[in-house]
């Protein structure tokens, strides 16, 4: 093998690992993005759950009174 087929083949390989490296930055970058909207969606449930626990609450005071 002579040392420009050498060089071929490395530059083939280097222009393969480019694309790779690029193709995992790139869905590194969607991963990113679909966990930050997790995140807000999560922290909107969060608030809800908590908004409907106080309402259960209310209802159970407002059931609890009748009784007393």
């Amino acid at each position: 093998m002579t040392i420009d087929e050498r060089l071929d083949r490395l530059t083939e390989r280097h222009e393969a690992l480019t694309q790779t490296v690029e193709f995992i930055a790139a869905a590194q970058l969607k991963a990113d993005e679909r966990m930050e909207k997790n995140s807000a969606d999560i922290a909107k449930l969060t608030a809800l759950l908590a908004e409907t626990g106080q309402f259960i609450n209310r209802l159970a005071h407002i059931a609890e009174a009748p009784r007393q």
